[in-house]
């Protein structure tokens, strides 16, 4: 896509005044980077708080009588066990167990609050108005989406908004923030403590100004996006989970609360549901893994996994280095028998082999908090 036609978030004049390098991601021209560059971003942010853009991802409102139940019908989780003003992560599973994308669900008290990849929001959104008839699913347009990480986020959020101090891991409130009207989830997408904010497009510049008035904050691209996120085990869609990988595959077995599995209460009903269970029983032939990496050289997406006959065992989904270890770091898939923490096995990079091992994730602890 041209970068004519790329879209643009209601940051974007900002992006261009603090510096930002854009590039094309998802339809939109995002920045990957700022003249602090990704290694000093991505360490800035394990170390104070970080600002990021995501508002090209989709939000949506779902509204009805039985939303939540009705939802389920989408999802292998326990979306009528989220309690009001908290939030669970979701998957959108296909009728051979795949994964479509991965999602965030808020139970807002009248209505549920879902925000959505950018690459798959349009898929989304018709999925859920064809399979939720009996409710009123609406995209949100008209709201930006930004996100502050770090362990400065909560000093930096209480200051501006101290009603956020109360917050706990995956909680969502709606409060106004020097009379802006906000949503707020306590989350995040690095492995760090932080929060997800949701903001009226007219307000978004000044919020996000706000923000970068705080010693503690900078803006943060794309680039350390990947690297803190992979560092923390935590899956991009389109890489790490496909429409062909399923939950089981995935090492997302924690995202399926027990009533949704074979026994439990409300068992089943959505999609790929057999292939799923079958594979909890039985178990799967390939599982997700972290992967340290032998040596400075970094192992990327699409790297050939091998055992050390060179017979093909998988394949790296992620990589790249990880500031934070000062170190290579990767994820991928490999056949279950290779699966275990500690195991040796090869990466192929252009032909040259490089020893990995398996590791257990996330390779930098994660520090949400939970209260």
């Amino acid at each position: 896509m041209s970068d004519e036609n790329l879209l643009q978030t209601p940051l974007h004049d900002l992006h261009l005044e603090l510096g930002g390098k854009m590039v094309g991601f998802a339809g939109y021209s995002m920045p990957v980077q700022y003249p602090l560059g990704i290694m000093g971003e991505h360490k800035h942010t394990r170390a104070k708080a970080g600002l990021f853009d995501v508002s090209h991802m989709g939000q949506v409102s779902v509204r009805g009588t039985n939303a939540s139940l009705d939802f389920e019908k989408l999802v292998p989780v326990d979306v009528a066990g989220i309690e009001p003003m908290t939030q669970r992560y979701a998957l959108f599973t296909n009728e051979n167990g795949g994964i479509d994308d991965d999602l965030m669900i808020s139970n807002a008290g009248d209505h549920l609050f879902v925000v959505v990849n950018a690459a798959c929001k349009d898929q989304d959104l018709a999925r859920m108005k064809a399979g939720l008839p009996d409710c009123e699913v609406s995209a949100i347009t008209n709201r930006a989406l930004l996100a502050i990480q770090g362990p400065a986020a909560a000093s930096v959020m209480a200051r501006i908004a101290p009603e956020t101090a109360d917050m706990v891991f995956m909680d969502w409130r709606p409060m106004v923030i020097e009379g802006i009207d906000c949503f707020i989830g306590r989350a995040g997408y690095t492995g760090e403590d932080g929060f997800e904010i949701s903001v009226p497009n007219e307000n978004a510049d000044a919020f996000a100004r706000r923000l970068l008035a705080e010693d503690d904050v900078e803006p943060i691209g794309l680039g350390a996006r990947d690297s803190l996120r992979l560092e923390a085990g935590l899956c991009l869609y389109g890489h790490d989970l496909d429409e062909t990988t399923t939950p089981v595959e995935a090492s997302l077995l924690w995202a399926m609360q027990k009533v949704r599995r074979a026994d439990g209460e409300r068992a089943g009903g959505f999609p790929g549901a057999d292939i799923i269970f079958k594979q909890l029983a039985e178990g799967a032939t390939r599982k997700r893994v972290g992967l340290s990496i032998d040596g400075r050289a970094p192992v990327r997406e699409g790297a050939e996994l091998q055992d050390g006959d060179g017979n093909t065992i998988g394949q790296v989904t992620s990589g790249g280095f990880g500031p934070t270890l000062e170190a290579p770091v990767a994820m991928g898939y490999v056949s279950t028998e290779y699966a275990k923490v500690g195991t040796k096995i090869i990466a192929l990079v252009r032909n040259r082999e490089i020893a990995v091992t398996v590791a257990k994730m996330p390779m930098v602890e994660q520090r949400y908090h939970r209260g």
